[in-house]
C-alpha cells in the first residue's frame, strides 16, 4: 500500500502577520546565527529589501547581548504588515544609553545606539516581564527596532470601455 503525501499548507498570505523566533547561548556565534536566520527569514517571505539595513542592526542588538550580558539572548522577528519589527532579549534588565561623548573615530565600540537613530524607522527598548507570555518566559530587557516595507503602489488596471 502506498502512503498518500501529505500536502503542505499554503503559505501565509502577504499581508498577514507571522512572527519567528531564535534563542541561542552566550556564544559568539549566536550573532551570526541570527543573521543567517533573519536572512532566510525575509528571502522566505519576500522582503530581501529590508534585510541589509535589518542585518547590520539585527547584529548590532545580539551582539551587545552576547558581549555584556552573561545569559542566554533571542531575537524576535514580527511582521506587522508593512513594518518589520526586530526585538532582541537578554536577561540583563538594564537598559543601554547612549554614550556620551560620542566615541573617537578609530575607537573599537559605542556606536550601536547611534546607528540605530539613523538606520531605523523607529526603535526603543525597555524591561520585559516575566512569566509565561513574556519574552522566551524570561526576565530581563528587549531593545527593538522597526523598518517600514516601502510597499509598491498597486498597478493601475487599465479601465474598459464597451
Amino acid at each position: 500500500m502506498t502512503a498518500l503525501p501529505i500536502p503542505a499548507p499554503a503559505p501565509i498570505p502577504f499581508d498577514h502577520p507571522w512572527e519567528y523566533e531564535l534563542r541561542f547561548p552566550r556564544d559568539p556565534r549566536g550573532p551570526g546565527i541570527a543573521r543567517v536566520t533573519l536572512r532566510t527569514v525575509l528571502a522566505a517571505h519576500g522582503l530581501r529589501d529590508l534585510t541589509p539595513r535589518a542585518e547590520l542592526l539585527t547584529s548590532e542588538l545580539a551582539t551587545n547581548s552576547v558581549r555584556h550580558t552573561g545569559h542566554t539572548a533571542a531575537v524576535r522577528l514580527q511582521w506587522l504588515h508593512p513594518v518589520l519589527r526586530v526585538s532582541v532579549w537578554d536577561a540583563d534588565p538594564k537598559i543601554p544609553s547612549p554614550v556620551s561623548p560620542p566615541p573617537p573615530p578609530d575607537g573599537e565600540g559605542g556606536r550601536g545606539l547611534l546607528i540605530l537613530d539613523v538606520l531605523a524607522d523607529r526603535w526603543g527598548g525597555g524591561p520585559v516581564p516575566g512569566g509565561p507570555r513574556g519574552t522566551c518566559g524570561l526576565r530581563g530587557k528587549a531593545v527593538w527596532f522597526e523598518l517600514n516595507w516601502d510597499v509598491p503602489p498597486p498597478v493601475p488596471v487599465p479601465a474598459v470601455t464597451c
